[in-house]
């Protein structure tokens, strides 16, 4: 240990989480049912709460609080649960109780029927898997036929040779797919993996699948909305006047309102779908399949069955995106369009307003000038009347001269102070516009 090093507070559950989901190890022979339930983002706690009502009726310790795997040994059968973003696993093992005819029987049977029943959410997924030790001999196309109820099967040899499979993707009667695993130098951690990686290439292919109709449901809804958006895009063209382009700029925003309606209804579902379609093909990948003549390999049925589905999934998705960014496009060039008529609008309004401006600002200059000689012309009245009651009280003043000679002095006067007042008015407009 290192004295003085500082741990990370999340080192220790980001390295537990490596190791949070151990493989069952098994020993062939050995009989496995597997579920897959959706139960929605918000159902973990649930999920959890029922596998803890399993484990009371069993007395088995129950997962703790926040838990997302389980494994458990209930006696008659071995429990696996695991919780994943939005569904749950239950995959449920039964060792040494194979026998000669595969599938006579199914670990699943040992479970309470009324806690099965009552399992949270819809079940996407159920498997039934039989590993067969290596004494057992290996069937033959006859028996595979009879096995699986028809003759359309997907098999190989897997992990270098050690092991032979045999699938068929179908839900039969009993509403289970089946798996065939025959072991033929598996160890015991090795044959958990290999059966951990069938059952989620099942699991995550069915989950994949649950964008297709989606995809398929949007899919003519886009076409025809590529086709209404390049309608619009062609208008704009031929509309003139701000009035018309605001009508076509609202036709725009609602159409990319609905665009954006699909985009939130489906973005996470199509993200989904290529994650687990990733998850799919890496599961494949590891299965490092060599050909059984006569037999399509599971890579083989993936690529012709899932991977068209996924591929219209994608293009669906990529339309979609095409689509947003289109609509983005045509409404910043109507916008702009708009916005270049306000600013027409806008500078013609102003012009027109400083046209206004020097209009009043002659009528006030004008109003100014007939103020300044209509109170000379009163002021100059009220020198007169001074200067006749002057001479009135013996003053030599001769009341017309006084007159006359005031009105110069009493124009020169008030044209200063109305000067001396718009300089005033000047410098205080001048500091506002400063602030």
């Amino acid at each position: 240990m290192i004295d003085g090093l500082r741990d990370h507070p999340l080192r220790g559950a980001l390295n537990a989480e490596v190791h949070s989901r151990p493989f069952a190890n098994l020993q062939a022979p050995e009989r496995i049912s597997h579920l897959a339930l959706l139960s929605g983002e918000r159902g973990a706690e649930r999920d959890r709460q029922h596998v803890a009502l399993l484990c009371e009726r069993f007395a088995v310790a129950a997962p703790d609080a926040g838990e997302n795997h389980f494994m458990a040994d209930f006696g008659p059968f071995r429990l696996k649960w695991e919780r994943h973003t939005e569904f749950s696993t239950y995959t449920f093992f039964q060792n040494g109780a194979v026998e000669a005819e595969p599938f006579a029987g199914f670990s699943v049977d040992l479970v309470p029927r009324d806690w099965l029943i009552a399992l949270p959410g819809d079940l996407l997924v159920a498997v039934h898997l039989d590993l067969l030790d290596r004494s057992t001999p290996p069937p033959d196309t006859a028996r595979l036929t009879r096995l699986f109820g028809h003759d359309n099967i997907v098999g190989s040899r897997v992990s270098g040779g050690s092991a032979e499979v045999w699938m068929d993707f179908t839900v039969q009667d009993d509403r289970f797919s089946r798996i065939l695993l025959r072991d033929t130098g598996l160890r015991p951690r090795q044959a958990g993996r290999l059966v951990q990686r069938f059952l989620e290439i099942e699991t995550y292919r069915m989950m994949a699948l649950l964008a297709f109709p989606a995809a398929k449901r949007h899919g003519g809804v886009l076409a025809a909305a590529g086709e209404r958006l390049t309608a619009i895009t062609g208008r704009m063209t031929e509309t003139d006047g701000i009035g018309a382009e605001q009508a076509l700029l609202d036709e725009l925003m609602a159409f990319s309102s609905e665009i954006e309606d699909v985009a939130a209804a489906t973005n996470y579902r199509f993200g989904a779908a290529r994650a687990y379609y990733a998850l799919v093909r890496s599961r494949v990948e590891e299965l490092r399949e060599q050909r059984v003549e006569g037999l399509q390999t599971i890579e083989e049925f993936i690529d012709r069955r899932l991977a068209p589905a996924m591929r219209t999934c994608e293009a669906v998705s990529e339309r979609l995106e095409t689509l947003s960014r289109r609509v983005a496009r045509a409404s910043q060039l109507l916008l702009t369009r708009v916005d270049i008529q306000l600013e027409g609008q806008n500078r013609d309004l102003l012009k027109s307003m400083d046209r206004r401006a020097h209009l009043q600002l002659r009528l006030q200059q004008t109003v100014e000038g007939l103020s300044v000689a209509a109170i000379t012309y009163y002021l100059a009245s009220l020198v007169g009347y001074l200067a006749k009651a002057g001479k009135a009280a013996g003053l030599p003043v001769d009341a017309a001269i006084a007159t006359g000679v005031s009105i110069p002095v009493i124009a020169l006067m008030i044209w200063l102070g109305v000067r001396r007042m718009r300089r005033v008015l000047a410098r205080e407009e001048g500091a506002d516009g400063k602030h």
